[in-house]
Order: structure tokens, then sequence, then C-alpha cells
């Protein structure tokens, strides 16, 4: 399994915002070794530190008041300050911008000219895509990868592979499309239905050995929305069963 493996933070949300260092110490006590925070603009300072006294690399931030403050700077400088180079769009785009070209095609826009701001702080861009960016079809194709061809090079995609799948996509077949567009994975597991909670990656009906062989050189981040599990007993179970799996 490529490393660095990491987590998302937003599933431990609830314990991060009680205890956010003891959160972090009892993920690395797992044998994760790289973690995506969800709002780099909470104490930026505070948890490089922590993130640096743990031995954790923070490869990729979600980073959604990108698109929700009317001046992103303040976001690009946390992001900065954290260490990241790579800043990934989560929300804020209309669900109903995917379901036509025209909509496509603004939601391109804003993410370029996003992308065009963080480069000017030295960030690359990312988005992070939900079910609503594959449900829809058009002309035979997902709306994402017609996001894809819209979007400028620099702009990579983190493929989330349950809502993709909950989107109606193939995975593995999504994935080759879209090639080296794709830098990074959520990987997640549970019952595929929207409702349902999720469970460690292994113990659901997603083919992960196929999915993660389709992007063998996507970082790969451990993302849990909801449990009905302990979440920490959860992520290393998904830890356990993703370093079995031989590399691609």
């Amino acid at each position: 399994m490529p490393e660095p493996l990491g987590v998302q933070l937003y599933t431990v949300r609830e314990a991060i915002a009680n205890d956010r260092d003891g959160a972090l110490r009892r993920i690395a006590d797992i044998g994760f070794t790289a973690v995506e925070p969800y709002d780099p603009t909470n104490d930026p300072t505070g948890f490089r530190r922590v993130a640096d006294d743990l031995g954790f690399t923070v490869p990729v931030i979600h980073a959604v008041a990108l698109v929700r403050e009317d001046e992103p700077g303040p976001v690009f400088d946390a992001i900065n300050t954290i260490g990241t180079k790579a800043a990934i769009v989560p929300a804020g785009i209309p669900e109903e911008d995917f379901t036509t070209r025209d909509g496509i095609a603004r939601a391109a826009d804003l993410l370029n000219g996003l992308a065009q701001q963080a480069a000017t702080h030295g960030i690359q861009l990312g988005y992070h895509n939900h079910w609503w960016e594959l449900e829809p079809v058009i002309e035979g194709r997902h709306a994402l990868e017609l996001l894809a061809e819209l979007l400028d090079p620099a702009v990579f995609l983190e493929l989330d592979t349950y809502w993709a799948a909950l989107g109606g996509a193939d995975v593995p077949r999504l994935l080759t499309d879209l090639g080296e567009r794709v830098r990074a994975l959520h990987v997640k597991d549970g019952p595929l239905t929207r409702d349902g909670a999720h469970l460690a990656v292994g113990a659901g009906v997603m083919p992960v050995r196929d999915i993660l062989a389709a992007a063998p050189d996507a970082l790969r981040i451990v993302e849990l929305d909801s449990c009905d599990t302990d979440l920490f007993e959860a992520l290393a179970a998904s830890r356990a069963y993703l370093t079995t799996l031989e590399p691609a």
C-alpha cells in the first residue's frame, strides 16, 4: 500500500472539537502517517505544531471557505501556515450546476479562477466530488467527466470513491478514464445507501482492491462520514485491511 496513508479528520470531527491534540495522537498511535484537515483557518499555527510533533504529513487540505468567502486570501495564508501546497474545494458549488453543460461550465470557470488565485500563493487547487457530480449523465458521460475536460490542467481531482459509486459510476473504470487528473482518493466502505452508516474499509460492499488498482499512484485517505461503531476502532480496522492489500 503506497504511503502516506491518511485520514480525513472530518471522520473524527467530534473528537477533534473536544480534544484536537488527543484525537490526532490516537490517529498517530493507530499507525496513520498523514492527515487531511477540513478547516485550515482554525488555529493553523497550533495545528502545524502538533502535526509536526506527531510526525504527520499534511499533503492536502479541504477548504470549503475558498468558495464561501469573498476574499480567499486569508484561507490561502492559513493553508501555507500549515505547510500544505494542495487545497481542495469539497463543497459550495450548487448541485444543479452539474445537470447541464452550461452549469458545468460555470463550475469550471469558478474553479479555474480560484486555481489562478491559489497559484499566486504557491498552492495547487483540487476538487472533491459527491454523488451529484456523477448521477447526471450527459451524452453518455458523467457530469464529473465533463467538468474534468473544462478544468485547467493544474486543477486536480480528489475522487470520493464511495460518493462516486452512489452516483452510479463504475469507480475503477472512472478512475482509469480520468487517469492522472486524480491525485487523491477518499477510500470509504459501507452498504452503498445514502442514509446508511459507513463501515470500516473492507467490511462493506465497495470493490476496494479494484479501485486502488485503478489509481496506483493516488494518495489514499480514509474517511468515514458516519459510523455505528467506535470511529477510532473503525479507522484501525480500515488501516489493517488496507495494509494487507498488495501494492498495485
